[in-house]
């Protein structure tokens, strides 16, 4: 079926990772993470002012209604509904372009995070790594050819060396405290 000019070795070297163990504990994950929802929090802040700054409108409405006769509450409730579907499509927009810069932030750690790995099976000798976690390609593995907490080690100190910071042990895994 399929010739190979490679030789065919008797010893695979393989590994894998937990992937969702592994961004859970990248310390670039985690920073950039934040920043965003700084980010998001700001951004939303000027849409959460206008929202309430139409429920109290919409409060004095409900209040001078009965005193400024029924044409002046039409007109208003008019005019409220219209601000309140304004606010609901800025809100959606602000949402979506949320949902997009979130995106292309995790697609962009989680790339450099997979060339990372690729990088370190060459450079360790790796026939395979394999991942576990949210992208699952294994249903069994022995423990002992679990590579994440070693590479999350290495990536958060290769992190902290551009970044400036101290590393972070990472803390044992579930696996680990059962034992």
């Amino acid at each position: 079926s399929c010739n190979k000019n490679e030789q065919k070795s008797e010893n695979f070297k393989t590994a894998y990772i937990d992937t969702a163990e592994l961004l859970k504990e990248y310390e670039k994950f985690k920073v950039e993470d934040e920043r965003f929802k700084v980010k998001s929090e700001e951004m939303g802040r000027p849409l959460e002012a206008k929202f309430k700054a139409f429920q109290n409108e919409a409060q004095s409405f409900e209040n001078n209604a009965r005193a400024k006769g029924m044409q002046w509450a039409q007109q208003k409730g008019t005019e409220l509904q219209q601000r309140e579907q304004q606010l609901g499509m800025e809100q959606n927009a602000l949402i979506q372009q949320l949902q997009v810069e979130g995106a292309q932030l995790r697609d962009s750690i989680i790339k450099e995070v997979k060339q990372y790995i690729k990088d370190y099976g060459k450079k360790e000798g790796y026939d395979y790594v394999y991942g576990t976690g949210d992208a699952a390609t294994i249903l069994y593995a022995k423990d002992s050819y679990d590579i994440t907490k070693e590479l999350i080690e290495k990536l958060n100190k290769d992190y902290a060396k551009t970044s400036g910071t101290e590393p972070k042990k990472v803390e044992a895994t579930k696996e680990e405290e059962k034992k």
